[in-house]
């Protein structure tokens, strides 16, 4: 792993910039040695650069997944939503928290449905992710892939915090069935206007 911590001074941003414009200006060189900075806000940026090219592999974006830095991590896994080959699924478990949000968004992108029982894991309002954020990435994740086996987090998810709650029911969208008509009804009572004008929103779109 490279180091978590950055070195001082103004060179950092210099290298930082050269290897960002090495990814508008074709520089591949310039910007794969940006991957191996000590600086964390390099690295990152390399990642970027060389995703930009056309030029990030998998195996480059399996090593930023596993940086010591978070926000190279993060920006590994934000990356990973077009590289279907490269897991990101243990990035749940990620200890920052940002990055474990960022994973669950790109798992969502993927619509991989392999990760919905981690998914589901991670959204649950008792005994899931402690910081609401990731719950709610989760559960949007759950909504954007739309499998089945995902419905019951998602149900789950409308007893959250109320960001969390206004999510779950914009991912009902993605399911049908007597259980969701009814947690969408139920919806129509939340004390959160916005889960209510959601649910108001879905409900109005049903023929039935």
């Amino acid at each position: 792993m490279q180091p978590a911590t950055e070195p001082a001074g103004d060179s950092v941003a210099a290298r930082r910039r050269a290897v960002v414009l090495a990814g508008h200006v074709g520089d591949v060189a310039r910007a794969r040695a940006g991957l191996t900075d000590e600086a964390a806000r390099v690295r990152a940026s390399a990642l970027g650069a060389l995703a930009r090219l056309g030029r990030l592999a998998d195996g480059e974006l399996a090593r930023g997944l596993a940086d010591a830095d978070p926000g190279v991590r993060r920006r590994a896994c934000e990356l990973a939503a077009g590289a279907p080959d490269v897991a990101v699924a243990p990035a749940l478990s990620d200890p920052d928290a940002s990055v474990v949000e960022m994973a669950a968004w790109s798992l969502g992108e993927r619509g991989e449905r392999g990760a919905v029982a981690a998914l589901g894991a991670l959204a649950a309002p008792r005994g899931g992710h402690p910081d609401p954020l990731c719950r709610e990435a989760a559960v949007a994740a759950l909504g954007a892939i739309g499998d089945r086996a995902g419905l019951p987090a998602v149900l789950a998810a409308l007893a959250d915090k109320p960001a969390v709650r206004r999510r779950a029911a914009a991912a009902l969208a993605a399911f049908d069935g007597p259980e969701v008509d009814a947690a969408l009804h139920r919806c129509l009572a939340d004390r959160d206007w916005q889960v209510r004008q959601v649910a108001e929103d879905l409900l109005s779109d049903d023929p039935g």
